[in-house]
């Protein structure tokens, strides 16, 4: 009976001269043909029509014509005693021996792990290992005909040995050029290359979202290729005093250091030099030195040795919203001159402390780094305009750039331990206790009020306020005084100079509307 039902059904489901109720609305059948509701499914009111996307091209032409170019780099080295090293990647897999204290309870572990069951916990010279030799791999790439090869600093650092390992498994010696530690580039030349297929760099920047193919040798595999995309740019990772690092997505890991990372074009765009990782893999992170950086600073290498850069002489901060407010400066933008040396070409040119330096010939400056790249990419004995705000008001200096490596940094006079004296009455404005610093300039904070304005901007007991407004202020009665100069000024937040230990740091302090 219910096989006869369910045939019946199917037969009267695919008879299409028959009409198919399809609703019921108000005691009213709506009835529509089967070939009315197909077309009506088909053909539904809000249809997305997708347009014809072509298939993305491969990097397989790219790869072949750019890889002979790209190297293994094999260094021998000796290390120090105090590591253990395991594997064949040398500096890249290796375990540290931390700087314990004497009653740690893992200090014993560490000296008899690092002496192999010896005599440790004595500290010792003579329960120091004795050196080690190492094999460490990385990769890098051919800049010209004769034999010139870019790679990491870090991964010929110390090396006894370096030798060049060629896509088609050749090997051959080669001698440092020259290294630079501040952009972690180093240069190794191969003797007798004469016809060596080379890669140029690119001169038009990267762009955030430009493809990139990086070629190197992780985990001493080499002739690996990855693809990805220029994630970011101006990457400061405190990894180096430099700065200025591309970010790209393409797969970068152990032994990529040194390597290429090529466009389109087969133009290098960047060298590979860090990853961001919990676990030492790669997790879609990586960093490179762009080849404007690449380029000049290898350029000096092959033609000396060395890098010579251009120097100010100033201790620099970034200028945030806050300190920009407090000097009347539109846009957080610039770096402000923490301390200067009087005999330094900043000094000589007439810069102060407080003074924010905002571009550099004209060429506007973002913040304490840019600052930073952009004197060090200047040669010593340069002249260079200085755009500064002084006093709420633009002035333009001119300055002649030191050598850096002969330079002294500036460093502030530490003030004497300020005496043991009652507290001031705390300024309800802002929340600090200060007293006079005896023996010293400024005025020992002393207390800080919890969840006030100088507890938020980071206040601590012990630091010394050196200048509100950038005058001097020797008491409490003084702080206070210049703190309603200001906000009688009109400005919402004052520039205090403060110093803590033997660092100066100026910070805008928001200044509490009267009650």
């Amino acid at each position: 009976m219910r096989s006869t039902f369910l045939t019946n059904t199917r037969k009267w489901i695919g008879a299409s001269a028959l009409a198919i109720l399809v609703g019921i609305g108000g005691g009213t059948a709506l009835v529509a043909s089967s070939s009315q509701l197909a077309a009506a499914q088909v053909t539904p009111a809000a249809q997305i029509v997708v347009p014809a996307v072509s298939e993305p091209g491969g990097f397989a032409d790219l790869v072949e014509a750019v890889k002979p170019a790209v190297v293994s780099i094999v260094v021998e080295g000796e290390q120090q005693g105090g590591t253990q090293e395991f594997g064949q990647d040398g500096g890249e897999f290796q375990f540290n021996f931390p700087d314990l204290p004497d009653n740690h309870p893992f200090k014993r572990f560490f000296d008899q792990f690092g002496n192999r069951g010896g005599q440790g916990g004595q500290g010792g010279q003579q329960d120091r290992p004795a050196p080690r030799k190492y094999l460490a791999t990385g990769s890098g790439f051919a800049i010209s005909a004769d034999g010139y090869f870019v790679t990491n600093n870090h991964v010929v650092q110390g090396a006894t040995k370096v030798t060049v390992v060629f896509d088609n498994g050749d090997e051959k010696q080669a001698k440092i050029i020259g290294t630079d530690e501040k952009t972690d580039l180093a240069v190794v030349k191969v003797d007798g290359m004469t016809d060596l297929p080379f890669v140029k760099f690119a001169t038009d920047e990267a762009r955030v979202g430009d493809w990139v193919v990086a070629v190197g040798n992780p985990f001493g595999l080499g002739g690996t290729v990855t693809a990805g995309i220029v994630s970011a740019r101006g990457r400061d990772i405190q990894g180096s005093a430099y700065g200025d690092f591309l970010q790209i997505d393409a797969a970068v890991n152990t032994g990529n250091s040194g390597g290429p990372a090529f466009n389109l074009k087969g133009e290098v765009v960047g060298v590979n030099t860090a990853i961001f990782s919990p676990n030492g893999g790669n997790v879609g992170i990586a960093f490179a030195i762009p080849a404007k950086v690449v380029d000049q600073i290898t350029s000096a290498l092959i033609d000396s040795g060395t890098v010579i850069r251009g120097f100010l002489g100033v201790n620099i901060q970034d200028v945030n919203r806050d300190i920009a407010d407090s000097v009347g400066l539109k846009g957080a933008h610039g770096a402000l001159v923490a301390a200067v040396n009087d005999d330094s070409p900043g000094g000589k040119a007439g810069l102060v402390s407080g003074d924010i330096i905002t571009a550099v010939d004209g060429d506007p400056i973002d913040n304490a780094l840019d600052l930073t790249r952009t004197i060090q990419s200047k040669a010593p004995g340069t002249s260079v305009e200085l755009t500064v705000w002084h006093n709420q008001a633009e002035t333009k200096v001119s300055a002649t750039l030191g050598k850096l490596d002969d330079a002294t940094p500036a460093t502030p006079d530490q003030p004497a331990p300020p005496a043991d004296e009652p507290a001031a009455p705390v300024p309800s404005s802002v929340g600090l206790a200060l007293v006079p610093n005896s023996g010293g300039d400024g005025v020992l904070v002393q207390d800080v009020v919890a969840d006030s304005i100088a507890a938020e901007k980071g206040f601590a007991v012990g630091d010394v306020i050196l200048q509100v407004d950038n005058k001097d202020v020797a008491s409490a009665a003084e702080f206070d005084a210049a703190l309603d100069a200001v906000k009688s000024s009109g400005r919402p937040t004052a520039l205090i100079k403060a110093q803590r230990g033997e660092n100066i740091r100026f910070l805008g302090l928001p200044l509490a509307a009267d009650e």
